[in-house]
């Protein structure tokens, strides 16, 4: 409550009726809080502030305007004589207040005619219009809210310390800013009532200095940094503490790699739980915590780390950081094993019963030719041809080998001709619909597994074999023309895509295996063109003609003559469902007749043998 003075009626006017006035209030300062009366001291009289709550008391200069100062009033009489009959003294100053006023006192009886005088002058005068509005008050509460409260105890003691940061290098100011922007919010992240960086109850000052230049300086406390660190536990021993003469003790260290993350991992000592404050950040800042951790012998810290990074997700960028990091600090004793196992199998104690990374693969290689979804099939395929392809180019160990691949192609070749005689089988015309579906589907299935088996073979250059084994299927090729067209026509496909390879030299095989497989599948590849050209859309024209056309013309020149002119013939007849070579029948024709006669008039050359002297 402000403290003020108000004015009572003598006792020798008590009988007297006298018309009721307002009271009228001399107020030293707006502070809600009342302090204990003091004894009087001799002081400075300052000006006397008048105020009235009245709504009659207010400038008189305009009534809508705000009032202006009145003249300063003429020196007041020296007081009376102490009497604690007459004065009765009461606290003039808040520690609220921020300016200087008047001390109030409560005026005996004796004195009131003299003030009340005085009041009347300056009212008299026109100093004070009782006609115009009173000026606006600042309304006080009687009581201050819970959020004041909370300010007010807050801004009464200094919670956080402003770290002194020394300043940069010149230059440097984008960084800087950055730097003071990142200490900045780690101190203002902390939560009511945690000590870090408190300054009122630290012992120690620890400052942080990075190779940039950059140095932050925190309140720390020496008993949270021993009990949490064993670097810290050496440095601060009892033995230092009592050889420092006087509070808070100075700590540096310098050198920092990031001073930003070597304060989040002080700042992890003054948390109780620390796996739940890791979950807000990401797994870069966990590794740099981490690092620090380690480097302090912050055991809590290193472990929470790695509980962290064993359950978080990774990028693949991220997965070489752990991988380096862990192995760089060795810290297979608290739990990096564990984070390991997610980076190889190496880490773990495998029994005899347990598989290798070849019979992996080759029973993922199994399940996908075996799939029956072609949509899941399609997508399994090209996931298992990625990783084959990434093992090759890393020149891993642990791969399918050769004998692997030629395997499962054996295992497809054999299945493909089985149901080849099922479908030559008299009858099979006749027999139900279902029927004839499943053996028409194990036949496109079958044929493109080994599509797709040739494809790994011809990217890791092992499919010579392959081409040898596909020219001895005579057995298969007599079979050919008993199925119809629309199922046989994936048969094809492996044809053109063995011609396709040998004419761009991915496949080198001698020249029996080429006369023998284009003897035994030219043929068939012709009849089913029409159908490959129109049901495949993913078959490119141009490149089966330009790579059948390139395998014909490896052959030697009789032979490409025999092929070319039986090609002439039936590209004349069939037309578009007929392969177009005609580039190498071309070629041919100038090797043939248009070199035969500058053959023969070009000198010959003679070896002979130089005679013994």
């Amino acid at each position: 409550m402000p403290s003020h003075l108000k004015t009572q009626p003598s006792h020798s006017l008590s009988k007297t009726k006298r018309r009721k006035r307002k009271e009228t209030t001399i107020s030293a300062t707006p502070s809600p809080l009342q302090t204990p009366p003091e004894p009087l001291k001799p002081h400075r009289k300052q000006p006397p502030a008048v105020a009235s709550d009245g709504a009659w008391c207010c400038a008189a200069a305009k009534p809508s305007a705000a009032p202006s100062p009145p003249p300063p009033p003429p020196p007041p009489p020296p007081p009376p004589p102490f009497s604690p009959e007459t004065v009765k003294r009461t606290s003039a100053s808040s520690p609220f207040c921020a300016s200087p006023v008047m001390d109030s006192s409560t005026l005996s009886l004796s004195t009131f005619p003299s003030n009340y005088n005085k009041f009347t002058t300056a009212l008299n005068a026109g100093l004070l219009n009782p006609l115009s509005p009173p000026p606006p008050m600042e309304k006080t509460r009687s009581s201050p809210t819970l959020s004041e409260m909370m300010r007010t105890e807050q801004d009464s003691r200094p919670r956080y310390h402003i770290p002194v940061m020394k300043q940069p290098v010149s230059g440097q100011g984008d960084s800087h800013c950055l730097f003071q922007e990142q200490v900045a919010e780690i101190l203002g992240s902390c939560s009511p009532g945690n000590l870090f960086n408190d300054l009122g109850s630290s012992d120690v000052k620890l400052t942080l200095s990075s190779r940039d230049g950059f140095s932050v300086t925190l309140n720390l406390h020496r008993q949270i940094l021993v009990a949490n660190s064993r670097f810290f536990a050496s440095k601060l021993s009892e033995r230092w503490s009592k050889q420092q003469r006087s509070l808070p003790h100075l700590v540096e260290i310098s050198d920092c790699d990031d001073v930003g993350v070597y304060m989040e991992t002080l700042r992890l000592m003054y948390c109780k739980d620390l796996k739940r404050k890791l979950m807000k950040e990401d797994v870069s800042k966990v590794l740099g915590i981490l690092k620090v951790s380690a480097a302090i012998v912050f055991d809590a810290g290193v472990v929470s780390c790695l509980e962290y990074l064993e359950a978080a997700p990774w990028t693949e960028d991220e997965e070489e950081k752990v991988a380096f990091l862990l192995t760089h600090l060795q810290l297979e004793s608290m739990g990096a094993s564990e984070v390991l196992k997610r980076l190889s199998v190496e880490v773990l104690a495998m029994d005899d019963g347990d598989e290798g990374s070849e019979e992996i693969l080759v029973k993922l290689l199994q399940v996908v030719l075996e799939g029956r979804d072609e949509k899941a099939r399609r997508e399994m395929k090209a996931l298992v041809s990625k990783m084959l392809r990434e093992n090759a180019a890393h020149n891993n160990l642990t791969d399918l080998s050769k004998e692997s691949l030629y395997s499962a192609c054996h295992h497809c070749l054999a299945l493909l001709l089985q149901n080849f005689l099922v479908a030559t089988a008299e009858g099979f015309m006749e027999w139900a619909q279902d029927e004839r579906s499943i053996t028409v589907s194990q036949i496109s299935r079958h044929a493109d597994n080994l599509h797709w088996l040739l494809d790994i073979l011809i990217d890791r250059q092992m499919a010579e074999d392959f081409a040898k084994m596909w020219a001895n299927q005579a057995d298969l090729a007599k079979l050919h023309p008993k199925v119809p067209t629309m199922y046989r026509y994936e048969v094809s496909r492996l044809t053109a895509r063995l011609c396709v390879a040998i004419g761009k030299g991915q496949i080198l095989t001698p020249k029996d295996v080429r006369c023998s497989l284009l003897g035994t599948w030219l043929e068939p590849l012709y009849e089913d063109f029409g159908w490959m050209r129109r049901a495949c859309k993913a078959l490119d024209r141009n490149v089966v003609e330009y790579g059948l056309g390139q395998t014909i013309l490896t052959l030697p020149l009789e032979q490409q003559q025999a092929i070319l002119l039986g090609w002439f013939d039936r590209f004349l007849n069939a037309g578009d469902d007929c392969p177009n070579i005609q580039r190498a029948f071309e070629v041919w024709w100038r090797r043939a007749f248009l070199r035969k006669g500058s053959e023969s008039e070009r000198p010959q050359l003679q070896i002979v043998a130089a005679s013994q002297k």
